[in-house]
């Protein structure tokens, strides 16, 4: 049930019609909005740390991604590729992000400028991205995250 809710407030989010079955959050709290948003930049620095604990508690367990090259990407394969240095984030700038809050759902989308390189090519860019987020025992972790290359 609850991937079905998540795959709706995506579906939502993603098409801009909040009557995908979910209302949105008419006064979000403003101190919940702030949280979801430093999880974006908490998530930057411990890429660029390679800080793995930090990125295991940052990602569910369940966690999946279609990447820019279209490929889905498991919390495991992340985790993996950060540990050996496969994939390195450099420096990251966010740029603007639009959170909206349904419960214990939300959706991030937002932009950011990365100086990255993955198996020692060099995929610097600025990107565009969505991440989906629920609250679990009181913690916020990200459960879904797609994203684009736009530069």
């Amino acid at each position: 049930m609850n991937r079905l809710i998540a795959l709706m407030l995506v579906t939502g989010a993603s098409i801009g019609m909040p009557s995908a079955g979910l209302a949105q959050s008419s006064h979000p709290d403003p101190a919940v909005i702030a949280a979801l948003k430093q999880i974006g930049q908490d998530m930057g620095d411990a890429m660029v740390a390679a800080d793995i604990k930090k990125l295991d508690r940052i990602f569910a367990d369940d966690w999946t991604s279609i990447g820019v090259s279209g490929n889905v990407v498991t919390k495991e394969t992340l985790l993996r590729n950060f540990e050996s240095a496969h994939d390195r984030l450099e420096a990251f700038e966010l740029g603007p992000m639009d959170v909206q809050v349904n419960g214990n759902f939300a959706v991030v989308h937002g932009s950011v400028k990365e100086k990255r390189t993955k198996a020692g090519t060099d995929t610097s860019g600025e990107f565009i991205y969505m991440d989906l987020l629920e609250k679990r025992n009181g913690t916020w972790v990200v459960l879904r995250s797609a994203g684009a290359k736009v530069r």
